[in-house]
């Protein structure tokens, strides 16, 4: 095995088992010149992967981590490069109560920097067993609860929250923060920004885009530009609404009779095996999520019809919050696109825009989610007034 290879290497991947399991190749860039840097990795089920990213901020001359990751070799030998030149981690923030792909890193990521302070979200909570955070890895003696204990650099970042909003097994909530000094608002799932192009990280390993961008299993994954477009349009509308309405699944002897060919009898194409048929018009629900020029800001719609279809208030109020915030200029997401162009007019064309849409929508892509949706709520996971307290 390489040296990178080695590096690359994620030996707890059975506890959450995602796309590409063991072996987890990272980008590291700055995106703020000398305030905050980007650690992205590939996350997904079955080639549907997307980017995902830990972020790393400068307060003085410390470091602070939001949104962790599989802190592989890799990450940890580029975070060190930061260390070097900056100073030390100092502190770890889990932002979310219920971002699984952030919790997973955090137990090894805390080992890695044994000096540094962790802040979570209030309610952490795990399935199918309610563990106390020592028993999930997280060490309890330096964790902290943001809210309760207040927060990390307060003089330097606001801190925002959207929610307590009940989700049955647990809460939806995630904690925003406003890094003052780079004006940019850094957030996990609330908000993402989507742009045509395929992310750089697949410029690595393109096989997921040009696995999807097929007809039938029995082509072979040709890398083509107009191939990666396809692929990664196609991945969009998997990510967003699971089983777009442009999505059909072919009977098994179709499947089965486009597999095996020759040439495709490997593990890197499923060995021909490919459940899907897109339909005429896929492309134009695709385009209704990205954007041309920049990145399209937007709810991602599982988030959207999944948790807050009885929250609007909740959400209407942190953005609110983030309206008022003096000087914005950047939103960074943990998914999808990085630094992204968001003004204070940007959050009030986006809350208005949300303030008039129908939550509940059933229609065409969203039509899976709201069979979900419905079926959550009929066994009594999901409660009808999902809505916590909250602070305006």
């Amino acid at each position: 095995m390489s040296n990178l290879a080695s590096e690359q290497k994620w030996n707890w991947w059975p506890l959450l088992p995602l796309y590409p399991y063991g072996k987890k190749r990272t980008i590291f860039r700055e995106l703020v010149p000398n305030q905050i840097w980007s650690f992205e990795q590939l996350q997904g089920i079955y080639y549907v992967a997307v980017p995902v990213r830990l972020l790393v901020v400068r307060v003085k001359n410390e470091l602070m981590i939001i949104n962790p990751l599989p802190p592989t070799d890799e990450l940890l030998r580029d975070i060190n490069v930061l260390q070097e030149k900056i100073g030390p981690v100092k502190t770890i923030v889990l932002p979310t109560a219920s971002g699984l792909e952030h919790k997973i890193g955090l137990p090894a990521l805390a080992r890695a920097f044994p000096n540094s302070k962790i802040w979570v979200c209030p309610g952490q909570w795990s399935f199918p067993i309610q563990l106390p955070l020592d028993w999930l890895g997280i060490p309890s003696k330096r964790t902290n609860i943001l809210l309760a204990d207040g927060f990390p650099y307060s003089d330097y970042c606001d801190w925002l929250s959207l929610g307590p909003i009940d989700i049955g097994l647990g809460r939806f909530q995630e904690i925003s923060c406003f890094h003052k000094p780079s004006k940019s608002l850094l957030v996990t799932d609330a908000l993402v920004g989507i742009e045509e192009t395929p992310p750089e990280l697949f410029n690595l390993d393109p096989t997921p885009i040009l696995f999807h961008s097929r007809e039938k299993g029995s082509e072979e994954l040709i890398d083509t530009p107009n191939a990666r477009r396809k692929g990664w349009l196609r991945l969009v509308l998997f990510a967003s609404y699971l089983r777009p309405e442009k999505l059909k699944i072919p009977k098994i002897k179709e499947i089965l009779g486009n597999s095996f060919k020759q040439n495709l009898r490997n593990k890197r194409a499923h060995f021909g095996i490919y459940p899907f048929s897109w339909q005429e018009g896929w492309e134009l629900s695709a385009k209704k999520l990205v954007g041309k020029k920049s990145p399209l800001i937007q709810i991602a719609p599982v988030i959207e019809r999944l948790v807050f279809p009885r929250a609007k208030k909740a959400f209407i109020c942190w953005l609110n919050k983030i309206e008022s915030l003096q000087g914005i200029s950047w939103l960074i997401s943990a998914h999808y696109s990085g630094k992204v162009r968001f003004t204070n007019n940007d959050v009030k064309v986006l809350k208005n825009k949300i303030d008039k849409s129908n939550w509940a929508k059933n229609a065409e892509d969203s039509a899976f989610l709201s069979w979900v949706d419905r079926k959550l709520l009929k066994i009594g996971i999901v409660p009808e007034d999902s809505l916590e307290k909250y602070s305006d």
